[in-house]
């Protein structure tokens, strides 16, 4: 099973599948070092916090090319349809000046129509830039309701542009089946190309993105799999027969274990509901922090983290620091099993964001809270306040003035509007994941 983890393998991977399907001519590999040059100097590479970078946009181009070499049950598929799906697919996220993380089809659109680059390339390969756009535009998701209704009278507005499909309604069907097949393979093969842990940290990507709630990334990711496998299940199964076997096997492990945490996440609930479970607080002991096994749960924990919220280089090392302040979230009592944690410490600490400027920088009276790490399955029950709480309380005890953090817009805005006095201090777009401080 080949792992494709950078942009490099997956490029390689690209253009041994395209040379097997006969996308020989120079413009398709231009295009493909184009395109990754393009994110990459945009900061959309391999660290770029949201879903959509780089290593998507080739992993929907390798897909297609998976299902162009795979297409024995999908006799309609032509040669033409494949060279405009591989160049569809290469430039459907290209969104430069993203103001979201998920691009806007319609910014794509534009950029491909002003790049005088991927115009030539374009005009290179004899494909027609109008069918290029409607099939783009067809990976519009969710494909539903108005947003649907909206695109599919633009499309019609570029089959109409097209000599090709001008007046030739079967032509114009055909194409958006094949439309079809680039959405579902773009929700699809990011799953079917890795284990369950490439797979949450997906969701948790995608979740960070979007600016979900943690509570909401196993249930959420549930429903986008239902809608694929059930709404849309002709198309999926079809495309999923294209693909390698283990990758089949991949993508079905990993819904499998989505709809296991959802199963595990409801019993929890159930159990904290009904009080089968409590809560408890507790500041950790100093013989407790250089516990290895103490350090090697907290970390476990720490890595369900989406990797934008890991802010300490060396984890052991922040523990075991004397101004670390540390709380941890336990089931039932205070010996009870670890289920999460707070932890900080003064704001000199820490190297942040570069676009952040703290006026408090430098003065030693602002303590920092790193974001809350909880295991999946206790997001939402109130756990992750308890610890912030204490957290506070322990912060004013050693007489700092301020606190700040890293939390979701619309939560430091409930704190602007409660009690706590809370203000922003930078905000960040599109993530909308903001930098506050709170007065003690």
């Amino acid at each position: 099973m080949e792992l494709l983890n950078t942009p490099t393998e997956l490029r390689s991977k690209i253009l041994e599948e395209a040379k097997k399907i006969g996308l020989t001519e120079p413009c398709y590999q231009k295009m493909l070092d184009y395109t990754i040059e393009i994110f990459e100097t945009n900061g959309l590479g391999t660290e770029y916090y949201g879903y959509h970078n780089i290593n998507h946009e080739l992993e929907v181009t390798l897909g297609i090319l998976l299902i162009g070499n795979n297409r024995k049950n999908i006799s309609k598929l032509s040669d033409d349809d494949l060279k405009y799906l591989f160049v569809a697919a290469l430039f459907h996220d290209l969104d430069p000046q993203k103001y979201v993380d998920k691009p806007h089809e319609k910014n794509v659109l534009e950029h491909i129509v002003i790049d005088s680059t991927i115009k030539d390339l374009i005009s290179k390969s004899n494909l027609d830039l109008e069918i290029i756009k409607a099939l783009i535009l067809r990976t519009t998701y969710p494909w539903t309701g108005e947003a649907k209704k909206e695109c599919e009278q633009e499309i019609q507005e570029y089959f109409k542009k097209s000599k090709i499909t001008s007046d030739n309604s079967e032509k114009q069907e055909h194409l958006m089946w094949v439309g079809w097949i680039l959405s579902i393979i773009d929700r699809v093969i990011g799953y079917a190309l890795g284990d369950f842990s490439k797979a949450m940290h997906l969701a948790k990507t995608n979740s960070h993105a979007l600016a979900w709630h943690p509570s909401f990334t196993v249930r959420r990711s549930v429903t986008y799999f239902e809608d694929l496998i059930g709404k849309e299940s002709e198309m999926c199964e079809m495309v999923l027969r294209c693909l390698p076997k283990y990758m089949r096997k991949n993508f079905m492990d990993n819904v499998q274990g989505f709809l296991k945490l959802r199963q595990q996440e409801i019993q929890t609930q159930s159990d904290f509901l009904y009080d089968d479970i409590k809560f408890t607080t507790k500041i950790e002991s100093t013989k407790m922090k250089n516990s290895a096994e103490f350090i090697n749960t907290l970390h476990s924990i720490y890595l369900e983290l989406p990797k934008p919220l890991r802010l300490e280089r060396n984890f052991k090392e922040s523990l075991t620091e004397p101004t670390t302040f540390l709380n941890t979230l336990r089931l039932r009592d205070k010996n009870g099993p670890i289920i999460g944690f707070a932890k900080g410490g003064p704001l000199e600490r820490y190297q942040l964001r570069s676009e952040i400027k703290d006026e408090n920088f430098g003065k030693n009276n602002t303590i920092f809270l790193e974001p809350i790490a909880l295991k999946m399955g206790y997001w939402g029950l109130g756990g992750g306040h308890e610890m912030r709480q204490l957290f506070v309380m322990q912060a004013h005890a050693m007489n700092y003035e301020y606190l700040t953090s890293f939390a979701l817009r619309d939560v430091i805005e409930r704190r602007c509007n409660g009690m706590e006095r809370a203000e922003f201090v930078t905000k960040f777009d599109p993530e909308r994941w903001d930098y506050y401080r709170i007065k003690l």
